[in-house]
């Protein structure tokens, strides 16, 4: 990886799954709006205008991206920075963890879906099970990949750090704005603009059709 650029790490079924939903949404509001008529239609606008946001929220929006500065976490609703200085392991149980010394972030999108997988993450984090780190990378569970190549990115980034406070967001996204040490989570303006711009849709709709 150049470290001059970030690495960003999703769940590709969910992702394809959100686009293809949207573009399917955006087809059939199409329709409705140039052939749908009266209070059924501005209901059905309503609704698919819901579900592709709900799609963009839920499933295409969440990811984890390597930065030079940290790790942004970015997960539905709410998005946190994690400094490099602040990672002390990345694992994964049910999903991918990255673990500072105050609390452990959890990566909504990168999740184990293999049930026995899960059951073993469970079983080595209770200490009834060693840990794999040593297991081919061939064949390694993706969420396990990425897990892997995050900690080789925080082996790499502490060696040489970068000093002084997140001054732009196009450096490590917004939740790094002004963060030194100590991870840091806020709810986007991208995300409070979508559900309330729907939300405003969805009860307009709905009083006044």
């Amino acid at each position: 990886m150049d470290g001059s650029h970030p690495t960003t790490h999703y769940a590709t079924f969910t992702r394809v799954a959100a686009i293809v939903w949207i573009v399917i949404a955006v087809l059939l509001l199409l329709d409705v709006v140039l052939r749908g008529e009266g209070r059924e239609a501005w209901i059905a606008v309503a609704v698919l205008v819901a579900t592709i946001a709900a799609a963009y929220l839920v499933w295409l929006r969440p990811r984890v991206v390597s930065t030079e500065r940290g790790l942004r976490v970015i997960n539905p609703l709410r998005e946190t920075f994690v400094p490099w200085s602040a990672v002390l392991w990345v694992d994964v149980t049910d999903v991918l963890r990255v673990h500072t010394p105050g609390r452990v972030v959890r990566s909504w999108p990168l999740r184990e879906t293999k049930r026995q997988k899960v059951r073993d993450n469970m079983r080595r984090e209770a200490g009834y099970r060693d840990a794999d780190d040593d297991e081919d990378e061939a064949g390694a569970r993706p969420v396990d990949l990425a897990a892997r190549r995050l900690r080789q990115d925080a082996e790499r980034y502490k060696t040489r750090p970068l000093s002084g406070p997140v001054r732009d967001t196009a450096e490590a996204g917004p939740a790094a704005l002004g963060a030194e040490d100590e991870p840091q989570t806020m709810v986007p303006l991208e995300v409070i603009v979508v559900v309330a711009a729907t939300v405003s849709l969805v009860v307009a709709v709905f009083l006044l059709a």
